[in-house]
């Protein structure tokens, strides 16, 4: 038994490299995964921060402030927000939207995000 090569029982000369090849096979599809966890979370943060420019706007504009200024200063510049905030008689209705960029190819171009807030529209008094 001295001259032969020892090797480990049930496992084959031939099956060197499988783990590296499995890797590169699931490579591409744990990528995919990754950037789809990504994207759900951009999307996320784009709701939140037209949510956020929505009522920032609102507010503003209830006050008879610039709601536009207000709704755009307080979102992302990347997001590429778009404010409309008219003043109403009793109400005031601001609507952002925000473009989400895709992260994933093939997917298109991103997605818009759209949110609104409502807020009673504030009084002038006698001396303004």
């Amino acid at each position: 038994m001295r001259g032969t090569p020892r090797t480990r029982p049930g496992r084959l000369r031939g099956d060197r490299g499988v783990s590296s090849l499995e890797l590169a096979g699931y490579l591409p599809v744990l990528l995919l995964i990754a950037m789809a966890a990504l994207q759900l979370g951009l999307v996320g943060y784009g709701a939140n921060q037209a949510g956020t420019a929505a009522r920032a706007a609102a507010r503003a504009a209830s006050q008879h402030g610039d709601g536009a200024a207000a709704g755009t200063a307080a979102v992302s510049s990347w997001l590429d927000p778009a404010v409309s905030a008219p003043t109403g008689p009793e109400t005031t209705t601001a609507r952002v939207t925000v473009h989400v960029p895709s992260v994933i190819p093939l997917l298109g171009d991103g997605w818009d995000v759209v949110r609104e807030a409502t807020m009673p529209t504030d009084r002038l008094s006698a001396d303004d």
